[in-house]
C-alpha cells in the first residue's frame, strides 16, 4: 500500500510538471525531433566534436550549477553535462526533467576528470515527459508475473531478457536463410479455418459474422501446405502462430510460433537429415559453435545424433519390455506411475504415454526417437517392417521434445479411415481428435508425392539456444490470466 501511495504522489507531481511545461509554451511530447542525432553507442567515439543524441534518461544527480544525467538508447549510454553558465536561462528548465524522460541533447563530446565520455549540453529538447517512475527509482521490478506482465519494463532493465529476445530474432532469421538456401518457398496459410487439423489438440473456436459460421484459430498449417505441394509446391515452409487451447505449464503457451516444412520425394529419414542440419547451423552462425550449455551440462550437437526406437528407449530408461506386455499391464503400469488414463485405450496409446511421461526428460543429449505408434500418428505413412507402428519421429534436447515430423501418409483412402478412426478414439477430449477433413481427402484424390514434413516450436527452439527452461521466458508477451483490479 506504502508503495502505491508512492506511485500516486510521483505521478501527480509529474502531471503537475506537464501542466507547467506547456504554461511554458514547452510541448512535453512533440512530434518532431529538432535535429538528427546519431546513435549513442557512436557518438561516443566522436571525441571533441559535436553529437546530437537522443534516449531516456536513466540517471540524475544534480550539484548546484552542475547537473549530470545519463542518457540510454538502443545502442549504449552516455552521460550528459549540463552546465548553468552554457545554457544560461534554459537552465531552469531542467527541474521539470525527470528520470524516464526521452529527451534530445547537443553538445560537444569530452571526457570528465573522472575518465567518463560526457556530451558538454548545449542544447536540449524534451521528447516525452514520462508520468510514472520506472521501477528502480521507487520500489524495483521484483515480481516475476510482473516482469512479464511488464515486459517493456523488464526489458528495460535486465540486459539478459533483451539478448534472450535478439537470439530469437536471430534464430529465425538464420532459420530462414537456412531452409531458403535448400530451396524451400516460404508461405503463409490461413489463421482463421473452417476445420481444425494437422495436430491432436483442442481448438480456440470464433464466429465469423459475414459468412455466419464458426471458425476455429489454426493449431497447426499441416494440412494447407500440404494442399500445396499437391498443388506444385516441392519444398515448402511457413512461420506462423498456432492456437491450441490447452493448459499453460513450463513448456506450453496456448499462443506459441511453428516453423513447418514439407519436402517432396522425402522420407522421414532425409527430414531429419535437414532438421539435425538446421540445429548445427543456427548454433554455428549465431553462437559460433557447437557445445550448448543446457541445464548445467555443456551437450554436442555437432556430432551426429542417434536414432533410437520409442521401444528400444523405453526398455533402455524403464526395463520394460512394452512389446511382450499386454493391454492390462500397461495400464497397470500406468496406474502404479501416476499416468493419467481414461480406460480403454489401446496399446498403441499406453506405450506413447508410458513414454511421453517416464522417458523423455532422460533424453538430454541430442536424440531423435523413431517408430510410433499408428494409433497416436494420424497422419504418418505405415512402416512396412512393423506392423501397427508409423514412420514418425520426434528430436529430444535437454529432456524435451523440440520437433516432431514423419513421413507424410499420400493414400487418401488411408487417410480417410485414420481421421475416422482418431474422431473415435479413447481420449481424454474428443475435441483433440484429428477431423474428417473432406476438402483436404478431395485434394488429396488429386495425387500428393511422397514426402516427408517437420514441426518445429520456435519458443522451444529459443529455450534451448538460450538454456531459459520456461516458455514464458522465451515469449515477448506470454499469456496470462486477466489481472483483476
Amino acid at each position: 500500500m506504502m508503495a502505491k501511495n508512492k506511485l500516486q504522489e510521483i505521478r501527480k507531481i509529474r502531471l503537475q510538471k506537464v501542466e507547467k511545461l506547456r504554461e511554458l509554451g514547452i510541448n512535453p511530447y512533440p512530434s518532431k525531433v529538432k535535429g538528427e542525432p546519431k546513435a549513442i553507442g557512436k557518438a561516443r567515439s566522436f571525441k571533441g566534436k559535436t553529437v546530437e543524441v537522443a534516449g531516456r534518461i536513466i540517471g540524475w544527480r544534480e550539484h548546484g550549477n552542475v547537473v549530470f544525467a545519463d542518457l540510454k538508447d538502443e545502442t549504449g549510454q552516455i552521460q550528459l553535462w549540463f552546465q548553468k553558465d552554457n545554457l544560461i536561462e534554459d537552465f531552469k528548465f531542467l527541474k521539470y526533467l525527470d528520470i524516464g524522460d526521452f529527451l534530445y541533447a547537443k553538445g560537444k563530446v569530452t571526457k570528465t576528470s573522472a575518465g567518463e565520455i560526457t556530451v558538454d549540453v548545449s542544447d536540449f529538447q524534451l521528447l516525452t515527459k514520462s508520468i510514472r517512475p520506472l521501477p528502480s527509482s521507487w520500489y524495483g521490478l521484483k515480481d516475476i508475473e510482473d516482469r512479464y506482465r511488464k515486459r517493456y519494463l523488464d526489458l528495460l532493465f535486465n540486459p539478459e531478457v533483451r539478448e534472450r529476445f535478439n537470439v530469437r530474432t536471430r534464430l529465425v532469421r538464420e532459420l530462414r536463410r537456412y531452409l531458403d538456401g535448400l530451396g524451400f518457398w516460404e508461405v503463409e496459410t490461413p489463421t482463421l479455418q473452417p476445420l481444425y487439423g494437422g495436430a491432436n489438440a483442442k481448438p480456440f473456436t470464433t464466429y465469423h459474422n459475414a459468412l455466419d459460421s464458426d471458425f476455429y484459430l489454426r493449431i497447426a498449417d499441416e494440412l494447407y501446405l500440404k494442399r500445396l505441394v499437391i498443388g506444385g509446391y516441392e519444398k515448402v515452409y511457413e512461420i506462423c502462430k498456432d492456437f491450441r487451447n490447452e493448459g499453460i505449464d513450463q513448456s506450453h503457451n496456448p499462443e506459441f510460433t511453428m516453423v513447418e516444412y514439407y519436402e517432396s520425394y522425402a522420407d522421414y529419414q532425409r527430414i531429419m537429415d535437414v532438421t539435425e542440419g538446421l540445429f548445427k547451423h543456427l548454433a554455428k552462425e549465431i553462437f559460433g559453435e557447437l557445445k550448448m550449455t543446457v541445464g548445467g551440462r555443456k551437450i554436442n550437437i555437432g556430432k551426429s545424433w542417434p536414432r533410437i526406437e520409442m521401444v528400444s528407449a523405453i526398455k533402455i530408461n524403464l526395463g520394460l519390455d512394452v512389446l511382450t506386455e499386454t493391454e492390462k499391464a500397461l495400464e497397470n503400469y500406468c496406474r502404479e506411475k501416476r499416468i493419467e488414463i481414461v480406460g480403454g485405450e489401446t496399446k498403441g496409446q499406453l506405450i506413447y504415454l508410458i513414454f511421453e511421461h517416464e522417458v523423455t526428460n532422460k533424453l538430454i543429449d541430442p536424440t531423435w526417437i523413431i517408430g510410433y505408434p499408428k494409433d497416436v500418428s494420424p497422419l504418418s505413412k505405415d512402416r512396412s517392417d512393423k506392423e501397427g507402428w508409423v514412420e514418425r519421429f520426434e528430436g529430444y534436447i535437454g529432456g524435451k521434445e523440440i520437433c516432431d515430423g514423419w513421413s507424410e501418409l499420400t493414400d487418401p483412402m488411408e487417410q480417410r479411415a485414420r481421421f475416422e478412426t482418431d474422431v473415435k478414439i479413447v481420449r481424454k477430449d474428443r475435441e483433440e481428435a484429428q477431423q474428417v477433413d473432406e476438402d483436404f481427402i478431395e485434394a488429396m484424390e488429386y495425387g500428393m508425392p511422397p514426402l516427408g514434413g517437420v514441426g518445429i516450436g520456435i519458443d522451444r527452439l529459443v529455450m534451448f539456444f538460450t538454456n531459459s527452461w520456461s516458455i514464458k521466458e522465451v515469449i515477448l508477451f506470454p499469456t496470462l490470466r486477466r489481472k483483476k483490479c
